[in-house]
């Protein structure tokens, strides 16, 4: 599979962004979609999670009530709207794609996208 993201840019603190992440190639094959981030220094870490076939959602603490992971599977399509954005959200962020689980761990997701930068000014 094949993932393109999109969307990312430079954002004021509690201003908002939406990240779209277009899948292409054997999409039947998906069992989740994931959004991950990686801010300079630090390790890739999970932030949101949707089944491919179904509407449950998994988030990281850290953005839970403030981000809004979703899927239109007409278009292959999964976003991420990022609302109340805060400095420290600032990152690389990445899309992924699972064929087997529906997790969080980084190590676990087969395919991923090119990242798109977001950057939040204080």
């Amino acid at each position: 599979v094949q993932l393109q993201a999109s969307g990312g840019g430079l954002v004021q603190a509690g201003g908002s962004l939406r990240l779209s992440c277009a899948a292409s190639g054997r999409t039947f094959s998906l069992y989740a979609m994931g959004w991950f981030r990686q801010a300079p220094g630090r390790e890739r870490e999970f932030v949101a999670a949707i089944k491919w076939g179904r509407s449950d959602t998994k988030y990281a603490d850290s953005v839970k009530g403030r981000f809004t992971i979703s899927r239109d599977n007409a278009k292959n399509t999964v976003y991420l709207q990022m609302n109340s954005l805060k400095p420290e959200d600032t990152a690389v962020y990445y899309c992924a794609a699972d064929r087997l689980r529906f997790g969080i761990d980084v190590k676990e997701y087969e395919d991923w996208g090119q990242g798109t930068l977001v950057t939040v000014s204080s």
